[in-house]
């Protein structure tokens, strides 16, 4: 490794180190034991899992508590919006467009992590611990205020950090502060697992089974991120020869999973959404829907499949655009042999698309609810859910591919370096 690619790997800790850093400082004014007391009791539902996603931030109500989830959710807007409104989508393919584009995003995670902190801030006046205790040992109108504004504070430090990873560090930032927080999770589960087998509650043949579902989902999600279909491409003589000093692509490859992991991440949102805010109700009918939609139902795991099918095929349209492929190759001299240029090769790319998206769908429904339910088919007393494993995997291999580009182009300077 070069020395600039090292530094851009230690860059990239340091920036991981301050999140999980931030993850233990709590907001003021509230009782952490009781606040732990509530969620150890709902381990094994919505607010389980939200938990799991923030790196267990939400457990300690530390400033960094609602995650980087409100910048996830303005930038799935602003791709909708950008899709609905073609000014919005001219405005993002300019330079200096990009970067009002952006600014929007970060007005809007304001607004949301604004909304989102004064919700939780309000919601944790009612909780109380086993021994009568409150969350809250100060005013209620003065935690509101501070809770709410340390709340975006650390929203905002998370954004913050998530840019500068991506521009100085290697890897995509947002993408590697989620990474680690479900990753920080594994010693604890892995503790916990350990102690279940000494207390007898677990098999060992179990824990071996589950070993196996776990290799078995990694080994199929690598399998199918790093599947594609290559359709060949051809150039024109005189486009050959003005670029016989440069590499030209011969393919156009298209991914199984055009998607990425944001359908599975969008349909958890929407489905944990409604069991999250029924679980404070006393009402025995809410109560009773939300066990109904709790993420370690039956029910929940259907909901799950379709939709992350659903917003499969939906983002996919979004992020493949076969008019402006078409178009770009049209402009270079390129064309698919066989397919006349322009609307005919862009037609031809979305069938393509489509039909990749149908499989690249079903697996992404199948790796969000199959684990699940054959280790709860196995009767294990904890969560766990394939969409973390997604989420791992998928940022661990694409932080492999740009640290391995990122080699490349230190090779090829070198040399380009030694010719002259």
């Amino acid at each position: 490794m070069s020395k600039d690619l090292i530094n851009k790997i230690l860059i990239t800790l340091g920036f991981i180190l301050l999140y999980r850093l931030l993850a233990y400082v709590p907001v003021p004014g509230v009782n952490i034991d009781v606040v732990k007391e509530f969620f150890d009791s709902n381990a094994n539902n919505a607010l389980g899992l939200v938990n799991m996603f923030s790196g267990n931030a939400v457990s300690r109500l530390s400033i960094i508590s609602l995650g980087i989830m409100p910048y996830i959710t303005a930038s799935i807007i602003m791709e909708l919006l950008a899709a609905t409104f073609p000014a919005l989508g001219k405005m993002k393919k300019e330079r200096d467009g990009m970067q009002k584009y952006m600014q929007i995003i970060r007005y809007a995670t304001i607004v949301i992590t604004l909304i989102q902190s004064i919700g939780v801030s309000m919601g944790l006046n009612s909780l109380t611990g086993q021994s009568g205790q409150g969350a809250i040992s100060i005013d209620m109108n003065t935690f509101v205020a501070v809770s709410s504004i340390s709340m975006l504070t650390g929203t905002m430090l998370l954004m913050w950090i998530g840019e500068q990873i991506t521009q100085k560090g290697i890897g995509n930032g947002i993408s590697l502060i989620i990474f680690a927080g479900i990753v920080s999770a594994i010693p604890g589960a892995i503790g916990g697992t350990v102690d279940l087998v000494n207390n007898g509650q677990m098999n060992f043949l179990t824990v071996i089974a589950i070993l196996v579902i776990v290799l078995a989902t990694v080994g199929a999600i690598i399998y199918v991120e790093l599947g594609e279909r290559r359709v060949p491409v051809s150039y024109s003589r005189k486009v050959m020869m003005q670029n016989q000093n440069k590499r030209v692509m011969n393919y156009i490859p298209i991914k199984v999973n055009l998607s990425g992991v944001i359908p599975a991440i969008f349909a958890s949102a929407i489905l944990m959404f409604p069991a999250t805010v029924l679980q404070g109700s006393q009402n025995k009918i809410l109560l009773a829907v939300a066990d109904f939609l709790s993420p370690t139902s039956y029910m929940f795991n259907v909901l799950m499949f379709l939709f992350v099918v659903f917003f499969a095929f939906f983002y996919a349209s979004i992020t493949f655009n076969a008019k402006d492929i078409s178009e770009n190759l049209k402009k270079q001299g390129g064309f698919i042999p066989g397919v006349r240029p322009g609307t005919s090769t862009a037609n031809f790319l979305n069938d393509v698309a489509s039909k990749l998206t149908l499989w690249g769908a079903v697996y992404l429904g199948l790796i969000s609810t199959v684990p699940w339910l054959l280790v709860k088919a196995m009767g294990v007393p904890f969560y766990f859910g394939g969409v973390a494993v997604l989420i791992v995997v998928q940022v661990a291999i694409d932080t492999m591919r740009k640290i391995e580009a990122q080699q490349y182009m230190n090779k090829y300077q070198t040399l380009s370096a030694v010719g002259l």
